[in-house]
């Protein structure tokens, strides 16, 4: 075996940043994908529409091996030259929709739960691996027990026991977007958290995030880049 050493200043390549960012239906998830470098988007999801004046590229995924087709041509097609960040919109629905393709194959539907773990952990961590590209990940919110601490925070939604637990383990950047109105003239302001509190997960890796960013992805990959 030949040893190649590496050094921990690549980690966090201009051009490689992996986050999960969560957050409640409507905080605009979605959207946020419009403030990524180059994006094209793979989703399950039916609210697309607050994308359309941005005319980006993107494919629906309805079953798993849909999800491997898109995971094989991003990580291998020559077409993926031309787009910097993979978006996917949201892990959550692409459970839903993979879990309920996998219970029509199962009698059992506690196989299919013990699939559906497998498969998503398997393809999160070969997307999350992608080299050269940045990769978003979103997820819908809700109370999940924390790894740590067993506490019932915020955090990133997915089907069954294992996957909500298992998620954070994956990623050095989680945050929850947040969206805060001003009373006097109503106007919404969307934020992202990056550090945990006692209702919210979250955290930042890099150690160049203010424990409130605007909502910006092409902001957020260069603070994280910066070293």
């Amino acid at each position: 075996m030949v040893i190649k050493l590496k050094n921990t200043a690549e980690l966090a390549k201009a051009d490689s940043i992996k986050l999960l960012i969560y957050g409640e239906a409507g905080a605009g998830k979605t959207r946020l994908i419009s403030t990524a470098p180059r994006p094209v988007i793979f989703s399950a999801e039916s609210g697309l529409l607050s994308l359309r004046k941005f005319q980006l590229p993107y494919v629906i995924i309805s079953t798993y091996k849909e999800l491997e087709e898109c995971f094989l041509w991003a990580s291998k097609s020559a077409e993926m030259k031309q787009f910097d960040t993979i978006c996917l919109d949201s892990l959550s629905e692409i459970a839903e929709v993979i879990l309920t393709n996998l219970k029509t194959l199962h009698k059992d539907p506690r196989k299919a739960y013990g699939e559906i773990s497998d498969k998503m952990l398997e393809l999160i961590r070969g997307f999350r691996d992608i080299p050269g590209k940045h990769v978003y990940f979103s997820a819908k919110q809700e109370r999940v027990a924390d790894a740590a601490t067993g506490a019932l925070l915020f955090g990133p939604m997915m089907p069954g026991k294992v996957l909500p637990v298992a998620l954070p383990y994956f990623f050095d950047e989680i945050f929850q977007l947040s969206v805060f109105t001003d009373p006097a003239t109503q106007t919404k302001t969307r934020a992202l958290r990056t550090d945990k509190d006692n209702q919210y997960q979250a955290k930042d890796r890099s150690g160049n995030l203010d424990i409130w960013e605007p909502a910006d992805l092409g902001l957020i990959f260069n603070k994280i880049a910066k070293g």
